[in-house]
């Protein structure tokens, strides 16, 4: 067996395919319409073209003149790809009358049978793509005439090497399950309500990699973006202690937090968990390092203006290429797709701090359950410890004052660090005070402290001794005191 592959022409499916597909083999592509089969296959039948290889595009259903005008939409030029029009209006088809089964061995005898081997003797083409094969149903009298007549056809196109992309159209009164068993592969498009999907659970000869990839399609055509298996990548690193530049915060965590580990900020809203991230952020902008924000809850406007204020110079950050920042869209966004974009700034761009801020528009991006949120995040987590990279989740508990709770998404399994921030009510002001409540790779500092967050930046207190219940967002002294 070749190692060789062909490539789909599909940015990411050939990842999925551990590098493309099989030549001299047939695979279906299968799905309901819509979905996006005839794009796949003029993706495929494309590359084949900047390969210099010939191709042929057999429709079957849709003209060829219909798919040369869509196709000018997606900026595709089909004009080198052969077609051989057998669609509905072709006089192919209502010439043949026979229903006669179409046998491998006696191809030549049967008017659709000549349409084909005329156009593949004369272009003896590498790749082909047909457009549906479950249109030959028409020619048959029954399930098992189809079946025939199927696997006749595919022999045919396969018999000169040819690799053979062929899509199904099943019907209410017809299923293309039969045709699984007549391909090397299978190739699934999905439409769910987590977004446009694909997989690919049958790849003979081969692995294909498992699990549902999210796809895209737009104005330049498709796009794959494979789901994330973090223990296909890895880098060396050094696991340092990376300081916040705040004295009191670096106190808590004996240092500040180490390089590689993942790091959960949680407290309620407005208690300054992207404050306290940032400042790691300009900690490693003085190094010379860069780092990234995902903000999914917050406009870009509002974070500049609110991190100059706090004398976190973000635009002068992001003007050096020590910081990028990026608003997301949600719900625009599927998990694979955001994993995608960290994986090049990563790759790409050298990054060594990943925030995501904060935990709640990342999950409105999985439309999920609860489950589905912590499994996502894990992969991509694990991922970045792998390549040494430093991660910042912050994450929204849903009480101003009150009962403590660690952390708003159940994260907490997933973080090497959590450092809690929150408002307590003391003398009828709210004040901010946080502590280190985990700290997997080396010991913390186990009191709390107030937090202030200045012109001049945060600032962190002395640890807090003599109050209680200060989680309980009401702490008292537990001795009269004569100062404030």
């Amino acid at each position: 067996m070749t190692d060789r592959r062909l490539s789909t022409g599909v940015d990411g499916l050939d990842s999925v395919l551990q590098g493309g597909l099989i030549p001299g083999r047939s695979y279906l592509v299968r799905g309901d319409p819509g979905t996006g089969k005839t794009i796949l296959g003029c993706h495929f039948l494309l590359e084949g073209v900047r390969q210099a290889e010939t191709t042929l595009f057999i429709n079957l259903e849709e003209s060829a003149e219909d798919i040369k005008q869509n196709a000018t939409a997606l900026d595709f030029d089909l004009d080198a790809v052969e077609f051989l029009d057998l669609s509905p209006s072709a006089d192919v088809f209502f010439e043949d009358k026979s229903y006669t089964v179409f046998e491998a061995s006696d191809v030549e005898r049967e008017p659709f049978a000549e349409s084909v081997t005329d156009a593949v003797e004369a272009i003896d083409p590498d790749r082909i793509f047909v457009d549906p094969i479950t249109r030959l149903r028409h020619l048959t009298r029954d399930d098992r005439g189809f079946r025939k007549q199927a696997i006749g056809f595919l022999e045919y196109l396969t018999r000169d090497d040819a690799t053979v992309l062929f899509t199904s159209q099943h019907t209410a009164s017809s299923s293309d399950e039969d045709l699984q068993f007549l391909s090397d592969g299978t190739i699934e498009l999905g439409d769910a309500d987590r977004g446009q999907s694909i997989s690919v659970p049958k790849f003979r000869g081969s692995a294909a990699q498992s699990g549902t990839h999210a796809m895209e399609i737009s104005d330049e055509g498709m796009v794959v973006y494979p789901a994330l298996q973090p223990d296909e990548h890895t880098q060396q690193f050094v696991a340092e202690p990376l300081s916040s530049g705040v004295p009191g915060l670096d106190e808590l965590l004996h240092g500040g937090i180490e390089r590689g580990t993942v790091t959960v900020i949680s407290g309620p809203t407005g208690v300054g968990k992207t404050t306290l991230g940032t400042h790691f952020m300009k900690e490693a902008a003085a190094r010379g390092e860069r780092s990234v924000i995902y903000l999914f809850e917050e406009n870009m406007a509002t974070f500049h203006e609110r991190s100059e204020s706090v004398d976190v110079p973000v635009a002068e950050m992001c003007e050096q290429g020590s910081l990028y920042v990026e608003e997301m869209e949600p719900l625009q966004l599927s998990p694979q797709q955001f994993a995608g974009r960290v994986r090049q700034e990563v790759e790409e761009q050298g990054a060594d701090i990943v925030m995501i801020d904060g935990i709640d528009g990342y999950r409105v991006s999985v439309r999920g359950p609860e489950d589905e949120l912590t499994r996502r995040l894990h992969a991509l987590s694990r991922y970045l410890k792998n390549m040494g990279v430093t991660v910042i989740l912050v994450d929204e508990t849903y009480t101003v004052t009150g009962d403590f709770s660690a952390t708003g998404a159940k994260l907490s399994y997933l973080a090497d660090n959590i450092v809690v921030l929150q408002h307590i009510e003391h003398q009828g002001t709210l004040r901010k005070i946080g502590g280190v409540l985990k700290k997997r790779t080396s010991n913390f500092e186990r009191s709390l402290r107030e937090f202030e967050i200045t012109e001049d930046g945060l600032s962190v207190g002395e640890p807090l001794t003599g109050l209680r219940g200060i989680l309980s967002g009401t702490p008292e002294w537990e001795s009269p005191r004569t100062d404030d």
